[in-house]
């Protein structure tokens, strides 16, 4: 009977956890411990289609896209090999994350939302491009006592990021 509780009382927290954040279909699950969450693109979608998705699907969302850094650009100019696509693309949209810098004005270090474009060896040992988010979620736990308001909101724009990701991951316009 007591195995048959804790049993319980552990798929009550797996459920709880798995519901804060909503996963498209097809996509991996969020390893809480961890600030990155990151998706293979879709075979047959090119960079290209990636950035195209991800400029028009974000602009959709009403995201902006302030910057984008081409890192594996920098790292080729000093002559090394950047070995693949290596690119982080900010996006801000401030009406989901205005409720957390008014409630904790230091969690700007953390804006505007991070997305990378990178190429990795998969499995294989070949190269794949993959999609990869700073998860708004974990970097409130930087922040000493957040309100639940900051909470809801961050949830909320990590949410809105990995829809923005699955669309890009599969070339959606």
């Amino acid at each position: 009977m007591l195995l048959l509780v804790l049993t319980a009382c552990a798929s009550q927290q797996i459920a709880t956890k798995t519901k804060q954040i909503a996963i498209p279909n097809g996509m991996p699950a969020i390893d809480f411990t961890s600030a990155i969450y990151e998706v293979p693109v879709k075979e047959g979608v090119s960079y290209q289609d990636v950035v195209d998705s991800l400029k028009s699907v974000s602009e959709g969302m009403n995201f902006v896209n302030p910057a984008n850094f081409p890192i594996g650009d920098h790292i080729k100019a000093r002559g090394i090999d950047p070995q693949g696509i290596k690119e982080v693309h900010s996006f801000c949209n401030l009406s989901m994350g205005t409720d957390i810098f008014l409630d904790h004005p230091e969690f700007l270090v953390f804006a505007p939302c991070r997305i990378a474009l990178y190429e990795k060896p998969d499995f294989n040992k070949k190269f794949k491009l993959f999609i990869g988010l700073a998860r708004p979620t974990y970097d409130l736990k930087s922040i000493k006592n957040p309100t639940e308001r900051a909470q809801k909101s961050a949830q909320q724009l990590e949410e809105a990021l990995i829809l923005l990701m699955n669309k890009a991951r599969n070339g959606d316009i």
